[in-house]
């Protein structure tokens, strides 16, 4: 799983989601309805789309995350901070993991401008992601 999505799963509330189950072979009986024996179990009807979510407020969230915590995080301003709201590895591996997969391409070396970047990427792609973040966290 990417650290982005472990970013925003942190924030909309979600966990991995779980591996599904191979339908049935052709090989594998099929079980009886215990009312009718000779007739096989019906498959589930199929469900209806999922109502499209409601937005998440991204800035509501991360707030009560931070004030849950104890200590002064900044979240609005450093990467490190969101991430350990989030109660995410913030080390320096990880960084450089998320700047590569949203893009970086500026000097990784320079630490303090890509965690700066980084910080207003993640912001803009959780507003992409149906998140409602306030302007000027994503600029």
């Amino acid at each position: 799983m990417s650290i982005f999505s472990k970013i925003k799963d942190a924030i909309w509330g979600h966990k991995a989601a779980p591996v599904e189950a191979a339908p049935s072979s052709p090989s594998m009986p099929q079980m009886n309805t215990p009312s009718d024996p000779g007739n096989p179990t019906p498959a589930a009807p199929p469900q209806a789309p999922a109502a499209p979510a409601a937005p998440v407020d991204v800035e509501a969230i991360l707030t009560q995350k931070a004030a849950a915590k104890g200590q002064d995080l900044n979240w609005r301003t450093s990467i490190v901070d969101l991430m350990k709201v989030l109660d995410l590895d913030s080390s320096h591996a990880n960084r450089l993991e998320l700047a590569k997969e949203l893009g970086f391409t500026g000097d990784t070396n320079d630490s303090a401008t890509m965690n700066v970047w980084l910080q207003k990427q993640v912001m803009a792609k959780l507003a992409q992601s149906g998140g409602t973040v306030p302007a000027e966290l994503t600029h």
